[in-house]
């Protein structure tokens, strides 16, 4: 979908098989990086011709295997995070995780589809049952608490400053004060070395933010200051999206300071400069602790898996936030290092980062728990497969603003994504092929003042294809599809063209109750 990496110049300097560790004896350790709110796209990994800057995570996928096809299955609130963190620490699916309560997951409190305890059987206490030393650093809020809590050493703050107290290096010191305290006897570690950056308020270091021509924007009066280093708009920006995605409305479409409701050119290249200046950042502090890990000789019997819990717009199809399923938003990076691990390679292999806890699992020869319902990409990893069954089609959700809100399938180069409110006022479907329309542009793509901002001009057949009747039978298809995924995955909700099989949503039952509860008093 997207022109591959050069990592040419970097395997040059490789060998052509992973190194053993240096210990064959000793159990690999894990460093799990997951940073907060991070598209591929910003990454050059994944878009070559990005501005921002990151060595360490350019060597990594040098020296490891890059997937091209990795997301988070969704989310049922508004903060997609929350869900995302729950899924990676449980490896269970988006409607089998508990919410706060049933109003975010209606199967909240159903023990059949939610086990009870399930903490218990999350990442770190897997983990730490296996003999590991376990740690955490990593943002407070928004993320699965109780799973949280099973780390033996937590250190975590919300750090998205710029400056290194208050921003990312914080993070780092927390590891590498932890590898400090380590010697020869101890015991394996996983350590869970999350950031709580690039997320907004995307306050960046000086020194970065000026590389980047950009400024912590704090004036909402005024526009912040055009600057030709700032990055270039994406190739699918717009300055509106063109409906109601069913939550327009959302905090992060409307709050964010220094962009609340903008989407001018001014104002999307600034806060993609003050993004690119936090990721650098994390490529910064990322490379202290992998530096840490060579001078102690463990680099070598880790495996290091650098993620996000989710992407992210910014100007993309007119959005700033992550409530969306444009592949933008819906897809993350996930590259992966570590020994037994292929050099060098790109896979195709489709993946939720609710295969994180079984991969991590069979990679330390831990025992996975019962209760995780990820597949292990173990075998892909390690060049003993191709591709691992039960991934062959892919289902996002988002339900965190009207209900139903927004569903997408993938299968092959085919995606289709679709839209409604809970009144049906607002229903649209989007049908893309992928590999003709990686950038998933729309009719307002052609617009000539967006050409004009964009240089991109886009093809006849990069549109929106639902409305062609040469692809009715395939619209057709993936609606099929859809659907059979959202029984598979215990979906509640149904479109209005869809078998009204779901449960009935809360909100209805709690409509009926004050109905119920007018008439009673109208009829004393």
């Amino acid at each position: 979908m997207n022109s591959p990496f050069n990592f040419g110049l970097l395997l040059s300097a490789l060998a052509i098989s992973a190194p053993l560790s240096h210990a064959a004896d000793k159990r690999p350790n894990v460093l799990f990086v997951v940073v907060d709110d991070q598209s591929p796209f910003d990454l050059n990994v994944y878009q070559p011709d990005s501005k921002l800057e990151t060595p360490r995570i350019s060597q990594l996928a040098a020296e490891g295997i890059v997937f091209d096809a990795a997301y988070h299955m969704g989310a049922w609130s508004g903060a997609v995070c929350t869900p995302s963190r729950h899924m990676i620490m449980s490896g269970r699916t988006v409607w089998h995780i508990p919410g706060k309560s049933k109003k975010q997951n209606p199967h909240t409190g159903n023990d059949k589809l939610v086990p009870p305890n399930l903490a218990k059987t999350t990442l770190a206490a897997v983990f730490n049952k296996a003999g590991y030393d376990t740690m955490r650093t990593c943002k407070k809020g928004n993320s699965y608490a109780a799973a949280n809590e099973q780390f033996t050493i937590v250190h975590d703050a919300t750090k998205r400053g710029g400056t290194d107290e208050t921003g990312s290096a914080w993070h780092a010191e927390q590891v590498l004060n932890y590898l400090g305290t380590r010697d020869e006897k101890s015991a394996p570690f996983m350590i869970y070395f999350g950031f709580s950056h690039p997320h907004d308020i995307r306050d960046g270091k000086p020194e970065l933010l000026a590389k980047y021509g950009a400024s912590n924007h704090r004036d909402e009066n005024a526009l912040p200051k055009a600057d030709p280093k700032q990055p270039q708009l994406p190739a699918n920006y717009l300055p509106k999206h063109p409906f109601d995605n069913s939550h327009l409305n959302v905090r992060d479409e409307t709050k964010v300071s220094g962009v609340w409701k903008n989407r001018d050119e001014r104002t999307i290249r600034n806060e993609l400069g003050r993004e690119f200046a936090c990721s650098e950042n994390i490529d910064i502090q990322l490379g202290r602790v992998l530096d840490k890990l060579k001078t102690m000789g463990e680099l070598n019997n880790t495996y290091i898996i650098y993620t996000s819990d989710h992407g992210m717009a910014i100007g993309r199809h007119g959005l700033q936030g992550k409530q969306n399923l444009y592949e933008h938003t819906w897809r993350v990076p996930f590259i992966v290092k570590g020994p037994g691990i292929q050099y060098g390679v790109r896979s195709e292999q489709n993946m939720y980062l609710l295969d994180i806890l079984p991969t991590l699992c069979d990679l330390t020869g831990v025992p996975r728990p019962a209760t995780a319902e990820g597949v292990s990409l173990a075998p892909v990893l390690k060049g003993e497969k191709a591709k691992v069954e039960g991934r062959d089609t892919l289902y996002g959700v988002y339900a965190g603003g009207a209900k139903p809100g927004i569903r997408t399938v993938k299968q092959g180069d085919w995606k289709l994504i679709k839209y409604e409110d809970a009144k049906g006022k607002s229903s649209h479907t989007q049908l893309f092929n992928l590999a003709e329309n990686p950038h998933e542009l729309i009719a307002a793509h052609q617009a000539p003042e967006v050409t004009a901002l964009t240089g991109v001009k886009p093809k006849a057949t990069q549109t929106n294809l639902a409305t062609d009747p040469q692809h009715a039978d395939k619209l057709k298809e993936m609606e099929d599809l859809l659907l059979a995924q959202m029984r598979q995955h215990d979906d509640p909700y149904r479109f209005s063209n869809q078998p009204q099989d779901g449960i009935e949503p809360i909100e209805t039952k709690a409509k009926k109750k004050r109905n119920k509860a007018k008439k009673e008093k109208a009829a004393k």
